[in-house]
């Protein structure tokens, strides 16, 4: 197996989709081949909750943009989409031409009203995707709060946390997304927006729980290194495979 490069990328979300993915677009472009990204959560329209239809068309049209920029990469982020008359935040993973796997955020924020605009998905939806030798998990902003959704995330190499979560709340996203790289001995590629009641901590954490945060960088690389997952796991033998 080649190596990967991890990427977590931190951009803003603006009115225009058309520009919101042309950027999205533009720094998958910039990465590597064997990248594996993860962008913001709902990066290419926000939460345009007034403009759902529009929101729905233009998610068609960016998915089929996506799925060709995914050759020979792995790209993983959320988009709204309306399945039998019923809206959700959907999380997807490209690669190669193809959407690969997707699944409903399980948990929605109350204290933003997501429960009002979407329909939740399922737990059991929560799965561990191999690809390319690399097995991901997926944990969408809010998620990254309850400790059952961390055990099924469990044995995974990857953990991909694509997130709008509130400035407020920052030290929060970096406490939960650093804990969850040790405590899985994995990991975590962080994705945050930039917009401005946003945390804006995007970052990648080391099995070892080494953090490196965005700052002012678009996008942070950073090589995937299997054997510091094997080593974690030895060294510190909690029973994770």
């Amino acid at each position: 197996m080649s190596a990967w490069n991890l990427c977590s990328l931190l951009f803003e979300t603006r009115e225009s989709y058309e520009d919101n993915l042309q950027t999205l677009l533009g720094l998958i472009h910039d990465t590597p081949q064997k990248s594996l990204i993860v962008a913001p959560e709902v990066c290419v329209t926000g939460f345009d909750y007034d403009n759902f239809e529009d929101v729905n068309n233009f998610a068609q049209f960016a998915t089929q943009e996506i799925k060709k920029a995914s050759q020979d990469k792995i790209i993983i982020l959320t988009i709204i989409e309306k399945i039998d008359a019923k809206v959700y935040n959907v999380a997807k993973i490209f690669h190669n031409g193809e959407v690969i796997h997707q699944r409903a955020k399980a948990r929605l924020f109350h204290l933003g009203a997501e429960d009002k605009y979407f329909t939740e998905g399922n737990d059991n939806a929560l799965e561990i995707v191999e690809v390319d030798g690399i097995k991901i998990a997926i944990l969408v902003c809010f998620e990254l709060r309850f400790k059952e959704l961390w055990k099924m995330c469990e044995g995974a190499d990857v953990i991909a946390t694509p997130s709008w979560w509130g400035a407020l709340r920052s030290e929060h996203f970096k406490a939960f997304t650093k804990t969850l790289a040790i405590m899985n001995q994995c990991y975590v590629v962080a994705s945050d927006s930039l917009n401005e009641n946003c945390s804006k901590m995007s970052g990648i954490i080391s099995p070892m729980g080494e953090e490196r945060r965005n700052g002012n960088t678009a996008c942070l690389e950073v090589q995937y290194e299997a054997k510091e997952i094997q080593k974690m796991r030895r060294y510190m033998n909690v029973g994770i495979q």
